[in-house]
């Protein structure tokens, strides 16, 4: 059900021996109570993305390092990735420490370890498939993955030297004039030797600006050590964008939802507005569908083939069948059969389901419900914990009353059953096939097929009361023109001629009103 990030890449089973992603930072310039890895765009946490994006190499374990919000970090990742084990970095004394402790807790990897950063939401499969296949290609001990970058402010720069070897990676706090001109960056991302890196950051020292233990020396160490090391530039540097405030997450989200799209339409989807348009990673659209400006696709949702969705409309862990059209409503957890329609603004509820060609109409809301083929809740009702047949119409205005205070009942209707308009449906209730109920009934006692059932009460005409209650207004001037106003209280019938007349007249006006 799930849209893949990437097309379809070749990726080796067992690239690498294990993944650790580093993802204990606190993430100060969010201004967030969020932990920094955990912010969502797409579809998914920044570290499921990245989580993703790794689990084609077939690593035989993953760590995580967490430490700022590590027990919300540790919750979410038993959600996202099961088999996937938090480390917890007590102190945050640098990307190297935590690295450090990382392959403490992994022991002995057979293979070579990815390392990378957990907020680099925009990394795909084939750009860690090609960091890979380059390092081993190469025979390295370390391969970093690099971009050239046209702002690279902020960003450790990549120093090669005159053959093109990389030599080292200095952070820009850390560089001279000539240093910070380089445009190649670290992307923070490292694929090596388990063994040699964990030697090597044992000689890691922290004499830099920040007094921290910095990843990005140990390649220095392994160059001076004369070891193999490799840079890797990444075709897309979009890739290696990482996300540190607010405003670039927006960035990251408007990206990766353009890829979203683009793949989309190139796979045959019709989308109308690409810059209203929004699509998770993990939904599923096929061809020739059609998604209207505005349309929000979220969650494990898919749309069949030939529907329409939107404008202005919301889907949420949501099926929709081939053919069918959901239009400016917001439908969560439900499926909407093929052909099926809803809308316009309408609100389906978890555990709706629509059946082939069914219809749920304008201003209709619906819980728990399952709605047979081609029956319709065309307008103005609510339809909840109830199950409908085929081929039954619910009038407009009418409501499944399913709670009483304190548990839901449920409602059955049968098959070709018409409900007339303001129908109350007191459940628990049955109504059998083919039978009717007439409009503005209650409706408390099973109902038989074929029956019709009536339930209401019966009606009283007071004549009189408008020219005697609303003396003045238009109304008693319209209904005194039509001839619709007694002269004096003997004109209503149910007035005596008693010198209490106007007085009991008036009270029973009263009683009319609910006002006794």
């Amino acid at each position: 059900m799930s849209l893949p990030q990437t097309p379809p890449t070749a990726s080796p089973g067992g690239a690498v021996g294990a993944v650790v992603v580093l993802a204990a930072g606190q993430g100060t310039r969010m201004r967030s109570a969020t932990p920094k890895v955990l912010h969502r765009l797409g579809g998914r946490s920044m570290l499921g993305h990245v989580l993703a994006a790794a689990a084609p190499l077939g690593a035989a374990r993953t760590v995580v390092v967490v430490g700022s919000g590590r027990e919300a970090v540790t919750e979410h990742l038993a959600d996202v990735a099961p088999e996937a084990d938090a480390v917890v970095q007590e102190e945050q004394l640098g990307s190297g420490h935590a690295a450090a402790v990382a392959l403490d807790a992994l022991g002995e990897v057979s293979g070579a370890v990815l390392i990378v950063n957990g907020d680099a939401p925009l990394l795909r499969v084939e750009t860690l498939t090609t960091l890979v296949q380059a390092h081993r290609d190469a025979g390295a001990v370390l391969t970093v993955l690099t971009a050239e970058v046209a702002d690279p402010t902020g960003l450790g720069r990549i120093v090669r030297d005159g053959t093109g070897g990389v030599r080292a990676i200095v952070e820009e706090r850390d560089a001279d004039t000539a240093t910070r001109a380089i445009a190649e960056v670290n992307a923070g991302v490292y694929v090596g030797d388990a063994a040699a890196v964990r030697e090597a950051l044992t000689r890691v020292g922290a004499a830099n600006d920040q007094g921290e233990i910095y990843l990005t020396d140990v390649l220095g160490l392994l160059v001076a050590d004369g070891a193999p090391v490799g840079g890797h530039r990444a075709d897309d540097a979009v890739d290696t964008l990482g996300c540190n405030d607010q405003r670039e997450l927006a960035d990251r989200r408007r990206t990766l939802n353009d890829r979203v799209l683009d793949r989309l339409m190139r796979a045959g989807v019709v989308v109308i507005d690409p810059m209203t348009t929004w699509v998770d990673v993990t939904a599923d659209v096929a061809a020739e569908a059609v998604l209207q400006p505005g349309t929000q696709l979220l969650g494990a949702t898919t749309v069949g083939a030939g529907a329409v969705v939107g404008p202005d409309t919301t889907l949420t862990d949501t099926e929709v069948g081939e053919g069918a059209s959901v239009v400016r409503s917001h439908v969560t957890l439900s499926v909407v059969g093929p052909a099926a329609t809803v809308g316009p603004f309408s609100y389906l509820r978890p555990g709706t389901e629509l059946a082939r060609g069914a219809k749920v109409g304008a201003f209709v809301e619906t819980k728990n419900v399952q709605v047979g083929e081609g029956s319709k809740v065309p307008h103005l009702s609510y339809v909840g914990d109830a199950t409908i047949g085929q081929g039954s119409n619910v009038g407009a205005a009418t409501v499944f009353v399913n709670y009483d205070g304190v548990a839901k009942h449920r409602t059955e209707i049968g098959d070709h059953v018409r409900i007339g308009s303001d129908t109350m449906l007191v459940a628990p209730v049955t109504v059998g096939d083919g039978a009717y109920t007439a409009a503005g009934s209650v409706i408390t006692e099973d109902v038989p097929p074929g029956a019709m059932a009536v339930a209401r009460a019966h009606q009283r005409n007071v004549a009189g009361w408008v020219g005697r209650r609303r003396p003045g207004t238009r109304s008693a001037e319209a209904a005194a023109a039509a001839g619709g106003a007694p002269a004096d209280d003997a004109a209503d019938t149910r007035s005596t001629q008693s010198e209490g007349g106007r007085a009991t007249a008036t009270a029973r006006d009263d009683d009319h009103q609910g006002r006794r």
